[in-house]
């Protein structure tokens, strides 16, 4: 796929955060702020080409009643990050997203640190596969740039991968990337030779997207962090037109 077509989904997971910080016990209220919703929208209108939100098992950031809201409202495409569990599989399949990334998931963990182990769970995995392909959902396996990792990927007949740019994203930081990027250029390589669409997503900002974007076969980023950051700056909108600007030019 052309570098020049590569789709932008907007993770808006850390405006829930902020909200968390002073809204925990009660997120619904009228005084609660910001509105994760509107987030959501505004990044529609700058030219997000998609919505990505995580529903954590300790509800940490976002919760249902946000992902609704959306889902409700919105005009592009919402991607469901989920553990592999029974009660985020029967949520998916409830809720009807466009599509859902299996994610590993963590109770200490800040953020998602490393892609899903999907040889070692295996089973589980192909078991969510089937029943969101059972209803039309599209699954999308979030993976170390791992050759394994990949061809396991390719076994289990998901139509997409998300490639996890998180030990590439650290490595630019400190300017010896070179190593990183070869396994994801690879990695994303093999991806395509087995017929599966190249996503990627985790740590990408303002200025590594200047090397993330010439990830060959590239089809579309989920960035969340680096766009919330920004947007107590410059507003939502500018915050994703900056983004998007710089993946496309």
């Amino acid at each position: 796929m052309s570098n020049n077509t590569i789709l932008l989904g907007v993770n808006v997971d850390h405006s829930a955060t902020l909200r968390q910080a002073r809204y925990k016990d009660d997120p619904e209220s009228t005084l609660a702020e910001p509105s994760v919703l509107q987030f959501a929208l505004l990044s529609e209108s700058a030219g997000a080409d998609g919505i990505t939100m995580h529903l954590r098992e300790d509800r940490r950031h976002v919760q249902s009643a946000d992902i609704e809201s959306v889902k409700a409202s919105m005009k592009t495409r919402l991607n469901l990050e989920m553990a592999c569990t029974e009660e985020m599989t029967e949520y998916a399949l409830k809720l009807q997203p466009d599509s859902v990334c299996l994610v590993p998931e963590k109770r200490e963990e800040v953020t998602t640190e490393g892609g899903l182990d999907i040889i070692k769970n295996y089973e589980r995995v192909a078991e969510v596969i089937k029943a969101m392909k059972s209803v039309g959902i599209a699954t999308s396996l979030f993976i170390d740039p791992d050759r394994e990792q990949i061809k396991a990927a390719a076994e289990l007949g998901a139509p997409w991968i998300e490639l996890h740019t998180g030990a590439f994203s650290n490595q630019y930081a400190l300017g010896d990337w070179q190593k990183e990027w070869g396994i994801l250029k690879s990695g994303a390589e093999l991806a395509d030779s087995l017929g599966l669409v190249v996503n990627a997503g985790h740590g990408i900002n303002y200025d590594n997207i200047k090397q993330v974007k010439q990830l060959p076969y590239l089809n579309e980023l989920n960035i969340g962090h680096s766009i919330v950051s920004q947007s107590l700056f410059l507003g939502v909108e500018v915050a994703v037109k900056n983004m998007l600007s710089l993946m496309r030019e």
